[in-house]
């Protein structure tokens, strides 16, 4: 069955090594003809700064508007950034602080401390860049960037995360090294 796939670039530079593991992804998906929209964040033009909390939410670019109709659209979300101080670069934890909203992303109930899960039905794959050897942030650090975005952001909106990859240690690897990943992200996106 075909997927609705959407490709979140979290790098702020789109000429990154990020970049280009997102255009592989996107090269063999369109192969296995899904259908695919991406978003670049370091392309999109918004705050990134929830300057109130939820207090009083700030109106939204017209980016973010497009980047909300694009998640509803999919059923499938791809998010390929760099692991940078442990979790997710600061833009794309600002996209997530303004675009995934209360009555967006999830709703509170009222009297409860539960909440309902508005954006269920939908996976995600991460993938995501380090200099920190996998066995070290596993064992060492344990997982707090891949735990941040499958339990805290993506699981509490209902988006079951199916698949995390990990490309590393990318500052000393080889031009072979990369260009065997960059071939690994487009089969990640055949296989999609």
């Amino acid at each position: 069955m075909k997927k609705k796939i959407l490709v979140i670039l979290g790098h702020p530079d789109s000429e990154s090594f990020c970049g280009a593991l997102a255009d592989a992804y996107i090269e063999g998906a369109n192969t296995a003809g899904n259908e695919i929209r991406t978003l670049k964040l370091g392309d999109l033009n918004f705050d990134p700064i929830l300057w109130k909390g939820y207090s009083k939410i700030q109106e939204l670019e017209s980016d973010l508007v497009k980047a909300q109709e694009l998640i509803l659209w999919s059923n499938h979300i791809v998010f390929i950034y760099p692991n940078w101080w442990g979790a997710m670069p600061a833009l794309l934890k600002g996209f997530f602080d303004r675009a995934f909203l209360p009555g967006f992303a999830f709703k509170y109930r009222e009297g409860s401390p539960f909440w309902d899960k508005l954006l269920a039905g939908r996976t995600a794959h991460l993938i995501v860049t380090m200099d920190t050897p996998p066995w070290y942030y596993r064992w060492i650090y344990r997982r707090p960037g891949h735990n941040e975005m499958k339990r805290t952001i993506l699981g509490f909106c209902g988006i079951k995360v199916v698949k995390i990859t990990e490309f590393a240690i990318v500052r000393d690897s080889l031009p072979a090294i990369r260009d065997k990943w960059i071939s690994m992200a487009k089969k990640l996106g055949t296989n999609a």
